[in-house]
């Protein structure tokens, strides 16, 4: 089983897949994937939002829990959502804190910025392992004006070097790196002795992430970086389409799926 310190000193690539629920988290830790991270992408993937901005803390919560139940191997991360964190610090750290103490979880994530330096290592200090997130963070969607690539200017691009280095000296172990060119990425990687997870970032990052819903074909809006490793859908619909099928022709349930009691007796009328 990964510790933090397993993730932060690794020398192979790392891989991170996001879960939400156990029998999902079991197939990933099946599958021997390093991190399973509890999104607040939970709000696009499975709760039906537009954004991520409607996750609450206790939903968060507990989907984590699930998750953690479901995995025996793998590392699970929390993500913090929108307000969830960097409003008031001692809000944060009974939400991260949370997370830890009563969910299970082995870490919590951040989007992070200028105000989660501190942030980070008031966590890292009271034992709450921090995963950063720069680049694009979906939770500024508002501010942005939509999921647009990050870091294209030299100025924004020399900010994020800026940030990745300052949460990596605050006690960050791991920073997630979204949306942002190639050369970027691996320029931040270079600087950091912890491992960049990379999530439409190019190949030259320390490891990959990507949202579960999107590797499985189901999602009907997979951004462009993002790739279709199966057609669960398909295959959803064609054992559900297979079922109503048979509860119609009267196939289902056949003699094997019902057992009757001798013992009961409702005579002949």
């Amino acid at each position: 089983m990964p510790t933090v310190e397993d993730i932060r000193t690794t020398t192979r690539p790392v891989t991170m897949l996001t879960a939400y629920d156990a029998p999902s988290a079991a197939v990933v830790d099946e599958a021997g994937v390093d991190v399973v991270l509890v999104g607040d992408s939970l709000g696009n993937a499975v709760l039906g939002y537009d954004s991520t901005l409607p996750v609450t803390v206790d939903q968060i919560a507990s989907h984590t829990g699930a998750v953690v139940r479901g995995v025996d191997d793998a590392l699970v991360v929390a993500d913090l959502p929108f307000l969830g964190y960097g409003v008031d610090e001692s809000e944060t750290v009974e939400n991260a804190g949370r997370m830890l103490k009563e969910e299970g979880a082995d870490a919590v994530k951040i989007e992070s910025g200028r105000h989660t330096v501190d942030l980070t290592a008031r966590l890292t200090d009271l034992g709450i392992p921090v995963m950063a997130h720069l680049g694009l963070t979906p939770q500024h969607v508002k501010q942005l004006g939509g999921y647009s690539r990050q870091g294209v200017e030299q100025s924004h691009a020399d900010e994020i070097r800026d940030l990745a280095a300052a949460h990596e000296s605050a006690g960050a172990f791991s920073l997630v790196l979204e949306h942002v060119p190639s050369n970027l990425a691996a320029a931040v990687a270079d600087d950091l002795s912890l491992p960049v997870v990379g999530i439409g970032a190019g190949s030259e990052t320390d490891g990959q992430v990507l949202v579960l819903t999107d590797v499985l074909g189901l999602s009907d809006r997979a951004p462009a970086f993002a790739e279709q490793f199966g057609d669960v859908a398909g295959e959803m619909e064609r054992a559900v389409s297979a079922y109503r099928d048979a509860v119609l022709g009267g196939e289902f349930p056949a003699g094997e799926h019902a057992v009757a009691a001798d013992d009961l007796d409702f005579g002949s009328g």
